[in-house]
């Protein structure tokens, strides 16, 4: 387990702009405006240049890093922005604002008052991960503006990273303000397709302009898209738009624009997923206030858009908890509702190498009928297994409908004195301003009881596994429990899981899959999940004699959070190979869709030396996907071989990279 925390680097900064003489009133007001802003994490500026105020002059700035930019225009008054990798584009000039609940549009006609840019370089070591560090480096532009006519002061920062862009809105008055809408647009280069996701449906290849019309009565209608949305941009590129550090603000779903074709524009939701609870058709904040980030991560290649999804974590705030010792993430087996199948659980957990197991819907009777979670059924003598379990070194996770938390910290509070050691909440109706927040408190409050949190059904990801890394797992994703296709599970390392981890329960053995075995193997590697429940649907006996799951060894080994990661190949909704380095060993995962498919992969990650390679395989195809056998193997391999990696159809293929 790493250690929680950040090094800052020396960080080259530069301020545009004279300060102007101002009354002592007006100097006491803007210090506590400063102070407003820094408790916000926004950095101040300086008034710009008189002369930069030229109506009618086209302005402009960018920011730049490693061949990524993002500029911010101004061309009579109106704000502009657009995105470019390696001088082809992402984002063509695409609308900025905000629209304010008594209808003023900030960004239709504005000037710029303050500028500030600079580069800034972190380092900052996760709790858990993808890798062992993050660099955090960028070079940043910011614009103060006033609104010509309302006098309204706000700004807009754009950020540029190796791995994407980012861009936000900070509101510099003080008081409060109402959000009505967001304008920001993504119009993206003709030629694009864009995977369209709504709650926890399939992704459908569209073209912006052709988002589908989705939602029901009480929810938001319209042809929107959830986040993470990715885009295959023509002449390889590939893009996911994402958000970051959602604070006191509602969730961002992506729309079509009426009569264009390459264009979405932003819609902040006004009901939850599921359409429970009020209607919130504005926002209102105190200010100075900073928006969510909206991020575009890009990738020259599939494979590099993958390791990039760092980018989300840079932009969320720093880790809000002092001590993280207690932080796991681990493997999960989930067990049927009575003591002797927890206690079987725990026997299995130790056996096959988990660290948790849960009791899920169920355990303290049904879940919308009974909303107490403080009493479990007559068939589970709960204090006998988490005592069985805390003793075999395994942790207990219980389940909880939303409905049960009235009072989560007298909740989480009882569940700590059991020694429970994380919660999985389900039905969390993620969208509004209202639950944006509850789900943060629900995050804290957790922590305060050292308990970890696993959010299920509609919640999507914004970065605040960092700032609360005991949120360690969430859905937000047709699950694999659903059996979905081939197709759709090498559609999300390119699309939901670039937005962050979530909870994808592995079916390995199970009749109704639609894969192979080797295939849901892989997914061990493919997939980022600290929390990664095992064997979903199965009970331990099912595994009595290990001789007939020949894939059992590579889950016992295979861990949830990583030194390294390298994405080897990939192409959205075909084909991915990713290789995880914990330690000295590496874990390589590689599925295929539908099409059988050979891929030659470099091994120049390993280190110097020789490894074993211990391959498991698709064996000969049977009648369907999840009748092909599981084919293991070994070889002697070096840092100067190339594995060649055959996949049956609906096929993969997982490998153990060990050093001799």
């Amino acid at each position: 387990m790493r250690a929680s925390g950040e090094r800052e680097e020396p960080a080259a900064d530069r301020t545009a702009g004279h300060p102007a003489h101002a009354s002592r009133r007006v100097v006491l007001k803007g210090a506590a405006i400063t102070a407003g802003l820094a408790a916000a994490g926004i950095a101040t500026t300086r008034p710009a240049h008189a002369e930069d105020d030229q109506p009618g002059r086209p302005q402009s700035v960018t920011a730049r890093m490693g061949g990524t930019s993002i500029t911010l225009s101004l061309v009579d008054g109106a704000l502009r922005w657009s995105a470019r990798r390696d001088a082809r584009t992402v984002i063509g000039t695409s609308a900025l604002g905000l629209r304010l609940g008594d209808g003023t549009v900030l960004g239709g006609d504005v000037r710029v008052i303050g500028e500030r840019y600079g580069t800034h370089r972190t380092t900052w070591t996760p709790v858990y991960g993808r890798n062992a560090t993050v660099t955090n480096h960028y070079q940043e532009q910011r614009w103060d503006l006033q609104d010509r006519a309302s006098g309204i002061r706000f700004g807009v920062q754009v950020r540029a990273y190796k791995t994407g862009v980012a861009l936000r809105y900070v509101l510099l008055d003080q008081g409060t303000a109402t959000i009505a809408d967001e304008l920001t647009t993504f119009v993206f280069p003709d030629g694009t397709t864009v995977y369209s996701a709504r709650d926890e449906n399939a992704y459908v290849p569209v073209a912006p302009g052709a988002v589908p019309v989705t939602g029901a009565a009480g929810t938001d209608n319209g042809p929107l898209t959830d986040l993470p949305l990715t885009a295959t941009l023509p002449g390889g590129l590939i893009a996911c738009v994402c958000e970051s550090s959602r604070v006191d603000y509602p969730r961002l779903m992506l729309g079509s624009v009426p009569g264009e074709t390459n264009a979405l524009s932003a819609f902040l939701m006004e009901h939850t997923a599921r359409g429970t609870g009020p209607v919130e058709t504005t926002t209102t904040v105190t200010t100075p206030f900073a928006t969510p980030w909206r991020t575009v991560v890009i990738g020259a290649t599939h494979a590099e858009l993958v390791d990039n999804a760092e980018l989300v974590l840079n932009l969320a705030p720093p880790s809000a908890l002092t001590d993280t010792s207690w932080i796991k993430p681990g493997k999960v087996f989930r067990c049927e509702l009575t003591t002797s199948a927890g206690l079987q659980g725990v026997d299995f957990a130790v056996a096959r190498g988990l660290q948790y197991i849960e009791y899920d819907a169920g355990w303290y009777g049904p879940e919308f009928s009974t909303p107490d979670a403080t009493k479990p059924i007559a068939a589970i003598d709960l204090p006998s297994v988490i005592s069985y379990a805390t003793g075999k070194g395994i942790g207990v996770f219980l389940y909880v409908n939303r409905l049960a938390l009235t009072d989560a910290d007298s909740l989480f509070g009882l569940y700590k004195s059991w020694g429970v050691r994380g919660i999985k909440l389900g039905f969390i109706n993620d969208g509004t301003q209202t639950m944006t927040n509850q789900i943060i408190d629900w995050a804290r409050t957790a922590a305060e009881y050292e308990l970890l949190i696993d959010m299920h059904d509609d919640v999507r990801p914004f970065g605040y596994e960092r700032t609360y890394p005991n949120w360690i797992s969430l859905e937000g994703v047709r699950g694999n429990e659903q059996f979905p296709t081939a197709t759709h599970n090498v559609t999300l390392p390119f699309a939901r899981n670039i937005g962050g981890p979530m909870d994808y329960t592995i079916c390995y053995g199970q009749s109704r899959d639609k894969t192979t075995n080797a295939h849901q193997m892989a997914m061990g590697a493919v997939y980022y999940q600290p929390l990664n429940f095992l064997f979903w649907y199965d009970k331990p006996s099912k595994y009595n004699n290990p001789a007939n799951w020949p894939g059992l060894p590579w889950f016992n080994a295979v861990p949830v959070t990583w030194d390294e990661s390298r994405t080897l190949d990939g192409s959205i909704g075909e084909y991915v190979a990713v290789a995880r380095r914990a330690g000295s060993t590496w874990y390589l995962g590689a599925m295929t869709n539908e099409t059988s498919r050979t891929l030659s992969l470099p091994l120049s990650f390993l280190g110097v030396g020789t490894y074993t390679a211990t391959v498991y395989s698709d064996g000969t195809p049977g009648a369907n996907p999840y009748q092909t056998p599981v084919v293991v193997g070994t070889r002697t391999v070096t840092r100067d071989d190339t594995l060649d990696v055959a996949m049956a159809p609906a096929g993969g293929q997982a490998v153990v990279l060990k050093p001799n």
